[in-house]
């Protein structure tokens, strides 16, 4: 049907051009798969407009756009056409129709007139589609590498990734590697990579991923606190740069102003590409760089790259708040760090790999200390496949410090991130709370969380809208009009949201809304911004409501809100969205590494969300690992400026084997389930920073020591290759197993129906206090579980010496019931001095 209006007009607007000799006509097209994006301008004589939009359900969005523009020189003034055509074809085909001056379908370039068109039009259905491809190659074959790169496209008119056309679709390099790994990334046809895998040179080529994205108190709830402790001893971070990878920055904001700050060290090498009027670096924000072709150099209008480079690094700014709460001076964890962001996402499609890829090679080469990444992927790759993991690598052999999140899947075996040379983090809260109190008809109290408060409601009718046939009440579609004037409680699910809820008990009458945690958001509840009064309880204590409410036909409550209060003795507690180990690609190497505060964390925002136009200073209140993360950059950032002689893996050590098992009230940390949280929930603990800057011993690792360990992946020589960035002959490397890495955690996996045994070397090294004595504590919460270690005292005689300890673990299947399923339990290896103490978590898989 398309294709039969599409010759109509062509033919009618034949005819017209053999009559007139003053029409514009532009033929626009474009064929796409997934998403497309463009621009198209078009010059004729005559003037016309048009703008089509396609927009479905399975995800797919074209816009087109046409301009024509020009001049009637004849007596009559002729007639004006533009025409837009254009097709955005994906699993899903969008057709989008402007009726007007034009049709638009999906994004357009130009084709001509006449029947040159249609001719141009059947030639252009005809091209393959294009993908972005990540291409691996050997860089031995030629000295000059972009040459070399140009040699595999199938054309010689390459379009360099900086080009203005980026939307022109030809097979095109968009960025060319050389520290992340050998190669380029380069839009391509699957003929187009057929014939380059015929070149000399080739090592490897695929499909590119998208990732996803995944404050006033929370350096003080890490015992951060001005002119003492760690921030003194550290220079607040001064003369450490950390680099973003992120969707921007707004610029303007004051967490990025400079007083104080001294110029970048002298091997910044970094670029600052704002635009013309959006802002400019400074001694703080020292660089800028924007990597996603398609898009281009905006400031950060999604807030989330804003917000994540303040928590890492972000300057002292008064009068910080949300909404009239969590009031105070908000700064970074290191506030005297610089910080350089690299736009390697957007908000519509998420971050692509090549854009990754690109943004740690500039990384790399500018200088930057640390890389802060909010960002995972939701599939497991295996590490040659994740230029995430290939690029930490060559960022982590340059002496650069990664941490990553680890997820928000928060299901068992979810966490992303997992390379063992990257700082891998999980989520948990803080002891502040925006809080509001329902006060019961039996005068029962529970506490709830908000983001915005209101005045404290009096004693009101208390309802639960129960569905007609069991379960739970979501309030959203029709609701019941007897809830006009009530306090009405709604259970949190997967249709609804707690804020959707508000919204819907708001229009029929509601007076306020009580949200109830699902089972399995357990107690993890959101300082959100609702559309009425509301509050969010945890699962266990919406069952208390309930069980009020089925005790009398006329319940009652009172709702008293009482803003931020600070001190939460059972802070921190794991977020329930935290991804969960074990790890899927490499099950040896315990993951997450460690949590820190990822849950109603408050930093930077690039607009006011309370419409204040006076002030640049404004701040949200939002929750992720994506926020947990720059927290832990943050404390890397600490660290580095403290001991600038201090590998990544040293510095990640002393982060984990400093880390806290128990929370403020002194019992072990839990999970939003309000159960003990386990090695696969927190890692090694939470992050204690002014412990880790003095942690006694720390297990290194050397860039070398992890090839051992890829070739007892079972990884071809080719794929470690890749990672390490030459050539690699696993026949003559001693591999290692996992659990054999000198890591400062243990995952040991032990199945199997008769008894097992694994005996594996850990290496320390002495950081701490010269002729320090060490004496090993071993736990193991498992029956049939057996650990032990040889030597059982370590003596260091001096600061750098290095001592070896061998630790055998055995399960025996005499002792234990026989089953058909794994289990995972845990333990730990302790070694404690009269100064230190020096734990490794033990994650069982038996």
């Amino acid at each position: 049907m398309v294709m039969v209006m599409v010759m109509v007009m062509v033919m009618v607007i034949i005819i017209m051009v053999m009559v007139m000799d003053d029409i514009g006509i532009n033929f626009d097209i474009d064929v796409s798969i997934g998403n497309g994006n463009g621009n198209a301008n078009d010059i004729g004589i005559g003037d016309g407009n048009g703008n089509g939009n396609s927009n479905d359900n399975n995800n797919c969005h074209g816009n087109g756009h046409d301009h024509g523009n020009g001049k009637d020189n004849d007596i009559d003034n002729g007639i004006d056409i533009g025409i837009c055509i254009g097709f955005d074809i994906s699993i899903c085909t969008d057709i989008g129709i402007d009726i007007g001056n034009s049709i638009g379908i999906g994004n357009c370039i130009d084709i001509g007139i006449g029947l040159v068109c249609i001719l141009n039009f059947h030639q252009f259905l005809k091209a393959e589609k294009l993908d972005v491809y990540i291409v691996h190659v050997d860089p031995s074959h030629s000295d000059d590498l972009d040459t070399f790169y140009d040699s595999f496209l199938p054309t010689i008119t390459n379009v360099a990734a900086g080009s203005t056309n980026s939307t022109t679709n030809r097979p095109r390099i968009l960025h060319r590697y050389r520290h992340v790994f050998s190669g380029f990334s380069a839009k391509l046809s699957a003929a187009d990579v057929e014939a380059m895998r015929l070149k000399k040179g080739f090592v490897s080529a695929r499909p590119e991923r998208v990732l996803r994205l995944l404050t006033t108190h929370s350096p003080s709830f890490l015992g951060l606190n001005q002119n003492t402790g760690l921030w003194k001893k550290s220079n607040y971070g001064k003369g450490i740069i950390i680099g973003m990878v992120d969707i921007g920055v707004e610029p303007s904001h004051p967490s990025f102003a400079d007083a104080g700050m001294p110029p970048p060290p002298a091997k910044w090498k970094g670029e600052c590409q704002f635009r013309a009027g959006k802002g400019a670096c400074n001694n703080k924000l020292i660089g800028a760089r924007f990597l996603v072709p398609e898009i281009s150099p905006l400031t950060d209008k999604e807030g989330h790259g804003t917000h994540t480079s303040s928590t890492a690094a972000g300057n002292f700014v008064a009068g910080a708040g949300f909404f009239g709460n969590a009031n105070g001076t908000a700064s970074g964890i290191a506030p005297l760090a610089h910080l350089a962001v690299y736009q390697a996402c957007d908000n519509k499609t998420g971050c692509p790999e090549s854009a990754i890829g690109a943004a740690i090679d500039a990384a790399i080469d500018d200088g930057v200390d640390i890389l802060s990444m909010s960002l995972g992927a939701e599939v497991h790759p295996h590490f040659a496949n994740d230029v995430l993991a290939v690029g930490t690598y060559r960022a982590m052999e340059r002496g650069i410090i990664v941490s990553a999140a680890a997820g928000n899947a928060g299901a068992f075996g979810s966490v992303t991130n997992e390379a063992p040379w990257i700082m891998t983090v999980g989520a948990s809260t803080t002891d502040r709370r925006i809080t509001v109190t329902a006060v019961l008809g039996n005068g029962e109290q529970i506490d709830g969380e908000t983001g915005k408060g209101f005045p404290s409601i009096e004693k009101l009718d208390l309802v639960y809208p129960r569905p007609r046939r069991g379960g739970k009440a979501a309030c959203r579609g029709q609701l019941d009009p007897n809830i006009r004037g009530k306090i009405v409680v709604c259970q949190n699910n997967i249709l609804v949201d707690g804020i959707g809820s508000g919204i819907a008990v708001k229009a029929y009458g509601g007076a306020a809304v009580i949200i109830w945690n699902s089972e399995y958001q357990g107690d993890t509840t959101f300082d959100d911004l609702h559309v009425l009064p509301a509050m969010q309880v945890g699962y266990a204590d919406g069952l208390k409501i309930i069980e009020y409410l089925d005790s009398t036909p006329n319940a009652t409550a009172a709702m008293l809100f009482k803003g931020a209060v600070i001190g939460n003795n059972q802070a921190p507690v794991v977020a329930e969205f935290s991804s969960r180990g074990p790890s899927q690609v490499t099950p040896g190497i315990l993951k997450p590494d460690i949590i820190g505060p990822g849950v109603n964390i408050l930093a930077a925002w690039p607009v006011s969300l309370e419409n204040q136009t006076n002030t640049k200073s404004t701040f949200n209140i939002i929750s992720g690992t994506s926020m947990s993360c720059p927290h832990l950059s943050g404390v890397a950032a600490l660290l580095k400026s403290a001991h600038p002689d201090w590998s990544p893996a040293a510095i990640k050590s002393a982060i984990m084997t400093t880390a806290d098992q128990v929370n403020i009230k002194g019992n072990p940390i839990e999970d939003e389930q309000l159960h003990t949280a386990d090695v696969f929930s927190i890692g090694s603990g939470h992050v204690n920073p002014t412990r880790a800057n003095d942690p006694g011993l720390v297990y290194d690792i050397s860039p070398d020591d992890y090839i051992p360990y890829l070739c007892g992946l079972n990884y071809t020589n080719q794929e470690v290759g890749i990672i390490v960035g030459r050539k690699v002959d696993c026949a003559k490397v001693r591999s290692i197993p996992e659990a054999q890495l000198n890591y400062p955690s243990f995952s040991i996996v032990l199945t199997g129906p008769t008894n097992q045994f694994f005996t594996t070397t850990r290496t320390l090294t002495n950081v701490g206090k010269p002729n320090s004595s060490y004496h090993v504590e071993i736990g193991s919460t498992a029956d049939g579980v057996f650990v032990e270690v040889k030597p059982q005292e370590l003596f260091f005689q001096k600061l750098g010496d290095k001592l070896s300890y061998n630790v055998t673990f055995t399960v025996l299947r005499s002792t234990r019931k026989v089953t058909n399923t794994t289990t995972q339990t845990q333990g730990f290896i302790t070694w404690t001095s009269a100064d230190y103490s020096v734990r490794s978590p033990i994650a069982f898989v038996i």
